[in-house]
């Protein structure tokens, strides 16, 4: 996999590559009228959905986390809570998750958000060489190891995806 910048780069993009780490950009064409995001990236890529995830925010006791899940699955907020030693967990006000993030909804990329928050990455995820999560912006996915993306934003690997 290559080490590549957008012009400008995102957030993401500019973190992964100070860190060193390899990703590929995959760039398509956005509908704003799309009802899954996530699902829009999969077909439009050519994709598996299982191997591309969503970054959905979610309080857990009170506090921002993140969970990457399949675009196919949904986030089970029991899961979360408990992977990250919580006893409650719900999902975050959108307008707060842009805030908490720099990111639109749609385009919030796990990696190069404003602050650091408690990250959960689905173990799905371990069963394929690379993974696609947002680059930071609708229309725009990066392909990375999940073992970087562990790494790189100091993620606990467990099951939080339901069908």
């Amino acid at each position: 996999m290559a080490k590549r910048k957008s012009p400008g780069g995102t957030p993401a993009t500019v973190a992964l590559t100070q860190a060193g780490i390899a990703y590929t950009l995959h760039e398509y064409a956005h509908d704003p009228r799309a009802s899954s995001y996530g699902l829009e990236a999969a077909e439009a890529l050519g994709l598996d959905p299982a191997r591309v995830f969503k970054t959905l925010l979610a309080c857990v006791d009170a506090a921002l986390s993140v969970g990457v899940v399949p675009v196919s699955g949904q986030l089970d907020l029991k899961a979360l809570a408990r992977a990250l030693g919580g006893s409650r967990a719900a999902m975050a006000d959108l307008a707060a998750a842009e805030r908490a993030t720099g990111y639109v909804a749609g385009g919030i990329s796990p990696i190069g958000q404003k602050r650091r928050h408690p990250t959960v990455l689905d173990e799905s995820a371990e069963a394929f060489e690379t993974i696609f999560v947002s680059a930071g912006r609708r229309g725009l996915d990066l392909e990375i190891a999940p073992a970087d993306l562990v790494a790189i934003v100091d993620a606990v690997v467990a099951p939080v995806s339901r069908r």
